[in-house]
């Protein structure tokens, strides 16, 4: 089975103040790794310069479109996104999580 790559931009990062002034550390901002409109692309291995923790939050998205669920009607598409091989997700951080669009791409993974 061929491996494509997966496109994955960031579309917006965000921050909940009255829940990090009541958790978070002093000074917590939005997120300092990931800013709006960085493009990172994937196959089998988290990007370089991607976040840890986003990538924990994405990576079967990831592996799903890089392996052709995109041409799959059982993923998500008509469920939960309305264009088939997109798919929208964030990272698990709950005072400033970061949206994510994911999305497959005709080029070939870089495998090796």
């Amino acid at each position: 089975m061929s491996m494509n790559q997966v496109r994955i931009t960031v579309l917006k990062t965000t921050f909940d103040e009255k829940l990090a002034q009541e958790y978070g550390v002093e000074g917590l901002k939005a997120c300092p790794f990931l800013k709006e409109g960085q493009v990172f692309y994937a196959d089998y291995a988290k990007p370089e310069g991607f976040c840890d923790e986003a990538w924990k939050a994405v990576y079967q998205y990831v592996f799903a479109l890089a392996h052709g669920g995109a041409k799959s009607s059982a993923f998500y598409f008509d469920d939960w996104m309305k264009e088939p091989g997109i798919a929208i997700a964030s990272c698990n951080d709950g005072l400033r999580p970061v949206i994510l669009k994911i999305e497959a791409t005709d080029m070939p993974a870089k495998l090796g």
